[in-house]
Order: structure tokens, then C-alpha cells, then sequence
């Protein structure tokens, strides 16, 4: 079996040969059906999202951040702080965003709620991946920010549904990608073809 740093390098090495155009189709495929999806999480009525700014070689997310507006939720991004935590941020479309400190990316301005209280607020979580196997493991950039979130919201009565997105290809078939006792499953992945259901 192959590491998780060897399994991300690759995927990384993958995503550098789309075209631009193929970025662009995604982003309004992934838009699509992601509304679909926080509909179908929501009961279609206005709900709370934690969605990221996907940079560089990850998915393009602006599209569906922008889509889930419209359609009257609410939208959280995430914040990097010290110990590999987040914070979050509302984000409209006037928001502005500076690069963060802990991480190679930018990051909204505004007033900032601790993960606990974006947690309880949510009704569904859109979480970034580098690639997802058909058990649900899933690799992220390395750093654990999410794994810590979503450990922190195993107590909640009503824990949020969570996603990951990433390209069709990033789906791997069960048993690819080593379990860690940290790691925090996913249930379902959004990638540019729809919605793919997983699970032990």
C-alpha cells in the first residue's frame, strides 16, 4: 500500500495537467451539484455551509461558494490558526482577503467564530481532499485542520453532514488509502460527475 505522502504527490502531480478549461468546467459542475447536495441537506430551505477557497491545484470552489449564495445559505470559510485550528469567517461577495500566517493561502476578513460555534451552526460541511477511497478514508493537504474540526464535533447532538471535494479520479477504490486512528471519515464526495456515496 502506498503512503499518504506518496498517494498526495501523485494526485498533486495529476491535477497539474488540466487544462484550464477543464479547471473552469469543474468549477460549474462541482457549483451544480453541490447545490443539489446542500439542498438536499437543508430541505431547501436557507441553511449554514462551511465551504473553502480551493487554491492553486485543488478543485475550483469559487463557483460553488458563489452558487450556495444566491441560493440564500449561509457560507463560512475557513481561518488557519496557531496548533492547526480554524476559526471562521461569513463570507458575501464584498468580502476581502489577506494571506494567512499558518498556510499558503488567502483568507477572509471579518469577524471570526470559534469552530465549536461554526460547528453547531452548520447544516453541512464541504471539506477539501486530495484523494478519498471507497471506505471513506481521505487525505488532505497534510496539516490536519480538518480532522481536528470534525473531532471536535463528535459530541454534538446534531453533527453536520460532511463532503469532500475533489476530481473524479481522486476517488480511489477501497482499502488505497492507509487509516490513521486521528483520521475522520467521509460518507460522500462531491466530484465534477455528481455526488458519490461511500462507506465501510
Amino acid at each position: 500500500m502506498e503512503s499518504k505522502e506518496e498517494i498526495r504527490s501523485a494526485r498533486r502531480l495529476q491535477r497539474r495537467n488540466r487544462t484550464p478549461e477543464q479547471i473552469a468546467a469543474a468549477g460549474e459542475a462541482l457549483a451544480r451539484h453541490g447545490v443539489s447536495w446542500a439542498k438536499d441537506v437543508s430541505g431547501g430551505s436557507p441553511a449554514t455551509f462551511t465551504v473553502y477557497l480551493g487554491v492553486a491545484f485543488e478543485p475550483p470552489t469559487l463557483p460553488l461558494i458563489e452558487a450556495l449564495h444566491q441560493e440564500g445559505h449561509r457560507i463560512l470559510l475557513p481561518v488557519c490558526e496557531p496548533g492547526r485550528t480554524m476559526s471562521w469567517v461569513e463570507w458575501t461577495p464584498e468580502t476581502t482577503f489577506v494571506r494567512s500566517s499558518y498556510a499558503p493561502i488567502d483568507e477572509p476578513e471579518g469577524e471570526r467564530l470559534t469552530s465549536a460555534v461554526a460547528g453547531a451552526d452548520a447544516a453541512g460541511i464541504f471539506m477539501p481532499a486530495t484523494a478519498v477511497d471507497g471506505d471513506g478514508n481521505r487525505i488532505g493537504q497534510g496539516g490536519g485542520y480538518y480532522d481536528r474540526f470534525l473531532q471536535g464535533l463528535k459530541a454534538s447532538a446534531q453533527r453536520p453532514r460532511t463532503i469532500a471535494v475533489t476530481y473524479d479520479d481522486d476517488v480511489l477504490p477501497s482499502g488505497a488509502i492507509p487509516a490513521e486512528a486521528f483520521d475522520q471519515p467521509v460518507t460522500e464526495v462531491l466530484t465534477p460527475s455528481g455526488i458519490v456515496r461511500l462507506g465501510r
